[in-house]
């Protein structure tokens, strides 16, 4: 059964991606899709989708992983945007709440996940090397963390998008999972082309998106 948000609508300000409100075909819809695909094998124990925005990424990771999965944590910042996923992307192993990531308390509020998810995160925060410390922190040791950001024209330039304090270019985001703060146990990074992912690029292919699977180190207690 699908429940659906009663006498709510969530406004789309051209940031957000509400796919009952756009095409099918519609190659943005398409694109975030494809990286929730992407990202379901490596989708284990407890999950969390930051900055989950409607919950359709959310709910497809429970239903796909359900036998892999013992929960699913999604959190956005924006109250009205967690009421409508709530209604409109229910599963039964998934928790809606709305918190935001550069709270110091987030941990503590929600603990610590085998699997982060966070699609399009990075740009919408200040610091870049703050927010991958915070989704860190809420890494177990040796969890998995599925990360993705556009390329743009650097962190200290000026962007076009309003939604976006800046977007990275190919090499500052490569450097920023190799930072030796994080010390991550390994870091395998794709290029995204519409639904289409290659580890390595193909001459001549403009790759807009640049994905992360990146695993934290185990215990060292």
């Amino acid at each position: 059964m699908i429940r659906k948000a009663v006498n709510f609508m969530l406004q789309d300000t051209g940031e957000r991606i509400i796919p009952d409100e756009m095409k099918a075909t519609n190659g943005m819809l398409l694109e975030h899709i494809a990286r929730y695909h992407f990202a379901l094998p490596y989708a284990g124990g407890r999950v969390l989708d930051i900055a989950c925005g409607s919950g359709y990424g959310a709910q497809l990771t429970a239903k796909s992983r359900k036998n892999e999965v013992s929960e699913v944590t999604a959190v956005d910042v924006d109250e009205e945007t967690i009421h409508y996923a709530r209604g409109r992307y229910y599963h039964p192993s998934l928790t809606y709440t709305a918190g935001d990531l550069l709270d110091p308390e987030l941990p503590e509020k929600i603990g610590t996940f085998d699997t982060i998810l966070s699609f399009e995160t990075l740009e919408h925060l200040p610091d870049d090397k703050e927010c991958l410390q915070r989704l860190a922190a809420l890494l177990k040791p040796g969890g998995t963390l599925v990360l993705s950001t556009p390329f743009g024209a650097g962190r200290h330039e000026p962007c076009r998008s309003p939604f976006h304090y800046f977007q990275l270019t190919e090499q500052e985001f490569t450097s920023l999972l190799h930072d030796s703060y994080f010390s991550f146990a390994s870091v395998q990074q794709y290029y995204q082309l519409g639904v289409s992912f290659d580890q390595q690029k193909r001459p001549g292919v403009h790759y807009p998106i640049g994905i992360a699977v990146v695993t934290a180190p185990e215990s060292t207690v």
